[in-house]
């Protein structure tokens, strides 16, 4: 039995009907949709569990903190950390990006440089910015082959002995590119640079494991992964996260507190301040242990068809440009395509009468955009419960807009 075919019934929104049609929702990668599980986990731990954590002796206090903990277990083992003590929760993605910009850019001193890519997420640019703009610092980027995947000979070059932090995608939001983690970060560690992995299009949709990627960071976000928002993880070698001074203070962070100084708490509650996210983080519990479950080297194999599928139908379409590798290169689940003489915006707008949720704009990748020579793109991105018969739809209908001009 197919993976859709096996999930499809677990996810309720997916029997809406929108505009008179099914739902189908490719819009995965923006956030993906929520099996019922997570949706009673969290409402069972209102009804019967609420509590703030760690400091409460009483019963409902202790349960809390229980499950809390327990979904830190959880994310430890998902991701193959060498300990719990590693697992710090955030609000999200761009969240952790911010606290290690934040925490690493301290350590900044004029004229050192960080290194991204062309690829990234503003929320992987942006902090980079503004943590060199505070300390003097440069940030320059690696650029991208004519196929859209990363100029290795450029990470070379650009690696120097400036070189304080290298932050890079594990998979492209738009063009699905999968980066070579382990070999980039052996290649930063002997420049001596930090790595930040922003995982949050990978961890939804490929085995992890951090110890045979060898970063020094790794953040994802739960909402993308069939989980709640408001939640995220980051992931620090124990070695890198103690060598962070916390950037952020608060309650829960600390030890001891004086007028004049503080002694912070153990790993991982150091970079944990005030009340955390529990309800959500009961909510990203269970939607590891459904993706467990299914197992991610099964998520994996079904995400790499649908997105090799919908590169070959959308790009067998007269008047559609199908942008990143093709498809004879592994990608991601996450396909961007532009119609010839219609906006990005109008395309979404057009396949949404159908039924069919897309993304359109520029995703957060103004610098991506600009080599993709466009100022946008629509993007169809998949999850567990995709299935081929919603890629031909797409196909379909996106074969039908040339009627609109």
């Amino acid at each position: 039995m197919r993976l859709d075919e096996q999930t499809r019934r677990d996810f309720p929104i997916l029997e809406r009907i929108v505009n008179g049609h099914p739902l189908v929702y490719l819009d995965s990668a923006a956030s993906s949709q929520k099996p019922r599980t997570v949706i009673e986990a969290m409402s069972q731990y209102y009804a019967r569990s609420h509590a703030n954590v760690h400091r409460s002796i009483h019963t409902l206090g202790e349960e809390a903190t229980e499950l809390y903990e327990a979904a830190r277990d959880r994310v430890h083992r998902f991701i193959g950390a060498a300990s719990r003590e590693e697992v710090v929760f955030t609000r999200g993605t761009t969240d952790g990006i911010n606290l290690l910009a934040e925490a690493l850019g301290r350590t900044l001193g004029p004229g050192d440089e960080i290194l991204i890519t062309e690829l990234e997420h503003h929320s992987n640019i942006v902090p980079w910015q503004m943590a060199a703009r505070d300390r003097g610092a440069i940030v320059r980027a690696v650029p991208l082959t004519r196929e859209g995947l990363l100029d290795l000979d450029a990470v070379d070059r650009l690696l120097g002995p400036r070189t304080r932090v290298f932050a890079f995608a594990h998979v492209s939001n738009v063009l699905g590119t999968i980066t070579p983690v382990a070999r980039l970060a052996e290649r930063a560690r002997r420049a001596g640079a930090v790595t930040v992995v922003d995982g949050a299009q990978a961890a939804p949709h490929l085995p992890l494991d951090m110890s045979a990627l060898q970063c020094d960071f790794y953040v994802f976000s739960a909402h993308k992964m069939l989980g709640p928002t408001g939640i995220g993880v980051l992931w620090g070698r124990r070695a890198a996260l103690e060598a962070l001074e916390p950037a952020r203070g608060g309650g829960e962070m600390i030890k001891e507190v004086w007028i004049d100084r503080a002694r912070w708490n153990d790993l991982p509650w150091r970079f944990e301040p005030g009340t955390p996210p529990i309800a959500e983080a009961v909510g990203l519990m269970a939607a590891v242990e459904y993706l467990e479950k299914l197992g991610m080297e099964q998520v994996a194999e079904h995400e790499r068809t649908l997105a090799r599928q919908t590169v070959e139908q959308l790009g067998a379409i007269p008047g559609v440009t199908v942008f990143g590798p093709p498809a004879t290169v592994e990608r991601g689940a996450v396909v961007a395509f532009g119609v010839e003489g219609l906006h990005p915006h109008d395309v979404a707008a057009l396949l949404d009468e159908q039924g069919i949720a897309v993304r359109a704009g520029h995703h957060c990748a103004q610098p991506l955009m600009r080599w993709c020579g466009v100022v946008g793109t629509a993007r169809a991105s998949f999850s567990v419960y995709s299935s081929p018969e919603e890629v031909s739809l797409l196909s379909h209908a996106v074969a039908s807009l040339r009627s609109h001009l």
